[in-house]
């Protein structure tokens, strides 16, 4: 369950931490996005990945925000 442990390393970070993870994923999907319009990318599923990663980060901002 790597997904599970990405997601409880998130949960004991704090809100700065948090927001940097965002902003270096965030640049990350720009640089696949641009490498697969250049068809440099060889593994586009890391695309796929990434996106879950920027939503997760979102999802556990909110629920420190709300509890």
């Amino acid at each position: 369950m790597k997904i599970n442990a990405f997601v409880e390393d998130l949960r004991t970070k704090s809100a700065a931490e948090l927001n940097e993870e965002l902003v270096a994923a965030k640049k990350e999907l720009f640089n696949l996005r641009f490498q697969n319009a250049t068809n440099q990318l060889d593994n586009t599923s890391r695309i796929k990945e990434v996106r879950r990663n920027i939503a997760r980060i979102q999802t556990v901002i909110t629920q420190a925000q709300k509890g």
